[in-house]
């Protein structure tokens, strides 16, 4: 989750020096050529069946290219912190749909999360905006139209969010390493029309090395280590008392946006963060018996693809 929240925050130097369609095209690709391995089918697993392969599509196209999309232009368009805030509603948006599509109850805690999550986005439209003290690239918004900033990044909440649906009825049908390959496959071919318009456009060598390494790290950040480590951490903790962790997603987005982007916190930035580490807490925290059927620890690809296990 800290992780997460780092890449979530340090895309926006990256969306600075790369147009948004080539950074994402450039992130499955990279990802793609990491993990080839993760693609084989295993013996014990049966073959994708028609409707499996249109789920896999779809977590794709939803999760990893329009969340993708949605977030390098938000962030590039309003703050790090602000991202974060808004990047806490997911475990709410989780359940909302879920609640909608998949008709699951929602308690009284999570509603009240959902509410939390409403209210801390709802303060970030009166928030004052705060430059970052490393400048973007000319070209690029950098925070001047934080009010479309957020709204794509709320549109990368719900891409998420319906990721983490979709997800559910693909578990148990793959394995994580497999889903993860494929959905980052599917993620690559979606953004290469566009990827490649871009790339024939871009000036590579105006890049400096230092963020070409930057970008490596990014990507297998984004679609690799993240996956690995809650496969590793739910071996031995159960998934609802993971999803106490969501909360460190918001918490290294903002810190990385203060500490490393140079941005300042005001006060409705600050209430706006409180209530979304609220809404989070309680969407989140387990119960007093272990798997309460309201909580909805789901948050990201990897946590999603590890309750297949």
């Amino acid at each position: 989750m800290s992780l997460v929240g780092c890449y979530v925050a340090l895309s926006k130097p990256l969306v600075a020096a790369f147009p948004a369609f080539l950074l994402a095209w450039l992130r499955f690709g990279i990802a793609a050529l990491a993990m080839p391995h993760w693609l084989r089918r295993p013996a014990s697993e049966p073959p994708m069946t028609s409707r499996t392969r249109w789920l896999v599509f779809l977590e794709s196209f939803l999760g990893n290219f329009l969340f993708s999309i949605c977030m390098l232009f938000g962030v590039s368009l309003t703050s790090a912190v602000s991202a974060g805030v808004i990047m806490a509603a997911i475990p709410a948006a989780v359940a909302l749909i879920s609640w909608i599509f998949l008709r699951e109850r929602i308690s009284g805690r999570v509603l009240a999360a959902i509410v939390c999550a409403a209210l801390g986005i709802g303060l970030l439209a009166f928030a004052p905006a705060h430059g970052s003290a490393h400048a973007p690239a000319a070209g690029n918004s950098g925070g001047s139209m934080p009010w479309l900033g957020n709204t794509l990044v709320f549109c990368a909440v719900l891409c998420e969010a319906s990721y983490a649906v979709i997800g559910k009825s693909l578990t148990g049908k793959l394995g994580p390493r497999r889903i993860s390959s494929l959905i980052n496959l599917w993620g690559f071919a979606l953004s290469t029309p566009l990827g490649i318009w871009f790339a024939l456009r871009f000036d590579f060598g105006a890049v400096s090395l230092p963020f070409w390494g930057f970008l490596v790290l990014y990507a297998l950040a984004a679609s690799i280590w993240t996956v690995w480590l809650w496969m590793t951490g739910l071996r031995s903790v159960p998934a609802s008392q993971a999803g106490v962790f969501t909360v460190m997603l918001p918490v290294s987005a903002a810190l990385v946006g203060v500490l490393v982007l140079g941005e300042k916190l005001s006060g409705l930035q600050v209430a706006a963060f409180a209530c979304a580490l609220l809404g989070v807490l309680l969407a989140t925290w387990p119960g007093r018996r272990a798997a309460a059927p309201s909580s909805v620890p789901v948050l990201l690809p990897s946590e999603k693809n590890n309750s297949s296990q």
